[in-house]
């Protein structure tokens, strides 16, 4: 994938976004990026990082350091019947001292471009925080109530109203005012 590049007032000029699989990155840029985000994120758990691997992942590296890393990875939500590929994105975090200069927005760019090229819709589980960004980028707020699959059967969400976004496709065609359900996870289900 060629990479992506953003210019703002503020930022020093970036290397650009690596997009790469889980596959094609060595053991010391996994390292890198999990130590990253466990600064970014001070409670991210082992079920929090295995959620970030197994898909494309987005890193922005400045002077040879890795400063910002985002994953998308499918998944299958449930909605109106019918079961949707999903691009989940996870692992969104850059490094405290290099925030707002582009790079978050750089790395969803090149998310946001895999989601619309494979998947029926994109989704992701915004904190308080993070949810004006990812409005501003075009995500919408899901509206109706959420729901898992879990091992048990189908069991409601109700804490994590209110904080789920998705990214539609022109391909597919949602109601945000109806349940949706996510695939079963160990750690946080959304």
């Amino acid at each position: 994938m060629p990479h992506v590049t953003e210019t703002h007032p503020k930022a020093p000029r970036l290397a650009g976004v690596r997009v790469a699989h889980t596959a094609d990155l060595d053991a010391v840029t996994l390292e890198a990026a999990r130590t990253l985000l466990h600064d970014v994120f001070d409670d991210l758990t082992a079920e929090d990082w295995e959620h970030s691997l197994g898909g494309l992942h987005a890193l922005v590296h400045e002077d040879g350091e890795l400063i910002g890393h985002a994953a998308v990875v499918q998944r299958r939500l449930l909605h109106d019947g019918r079961a949707l590929r999903c691009g989940y994105v996870e692992g969104v975090g850059v490094r405290a001292d290099r925030r707002g200069r582009g790079c978050g927005a750089a790395m969803m760019a090149a998310l946001e471009r895999a989601i619309r090229g494979a998947y029926d819709l994109g989704a992701l589980s915004a904190s308080e925080g993070a949810a004006d960004f990812y409005a501003a980028r075009g995500w919408q707020l899901w509206r109706g109530p959420s729901w898992s699959l879990t091992p048990a059967g189908v069991r409601r969400t109700p804490d994590e109203d209110g904080g789920i976004y998705v990214l539609p496709t022109a391909a597919t065609p949602l109601d945000l005012d109806a349940g949706l359900t996510c695939d079963w996870r160990d750690g946080a289900v959304w």
